[in-house]
């Protein structure tokens, strides 16, 4: 496809959006991978409830679509996180920092974090933009 086409990412190795919104949408060399939280792709369910399992299988969500678009976390430029509490701040970024501790020269991707409410028992929805091609 060209670059200037618009096409959408699906994979059945992540979890499926149950609204009207795609996993990811390819246009002009750029992947912009919708938020991936928690939930295991098998069962739908959500895991945890800590932290660090939501995050962990919410960055193995976003790993996986971004594959299927044709990417990994080296061609990801910007990462938003959406975080339902401040206190996880600092153990979040641990957590992060270990998807991206080989990230070549040091060139991490921009991050934005807010603060949301998220539906009971999520806890953490991380999304990504990523150049491809």
């Amino acid at each position: 496809m060209s670059d200037s086409t618009k096409y959408p990412v699906r994979t059945d190795r992540a979890p499926v959006p149950v609204a009207r919104f795609s996993q990811a949408v390819a246009k002009g060399g750029l992947l912009a991978v919708a938020g991936q939280m928690g939930f295991d792709p098998e069962t739908g369910a959500p895991v945890g409830p800590g932290l660090a399992e939501q995050v962990h299988q919410s960055m193995r969500n976003l790993q996986t679509v971004l594959a299927e678009g044709g990417a990994t976390f080296d061609d990801v430029i910007m990462v938003r996180v959406y975080l339902t509490d401040t206190d996880h701040f600092a153990e979040f970024n641990r957590l992060y920092d270990s998807w991206f501790e080989n990230t070549p020269g040091g060139a991490y991707p921009a991050r934005t974090t807010v603060y949301v409410g998220l539906p009971a028992g999520l806890l953490v929805e991380i999304d990504a933009l990523a150049v491809i091609g």
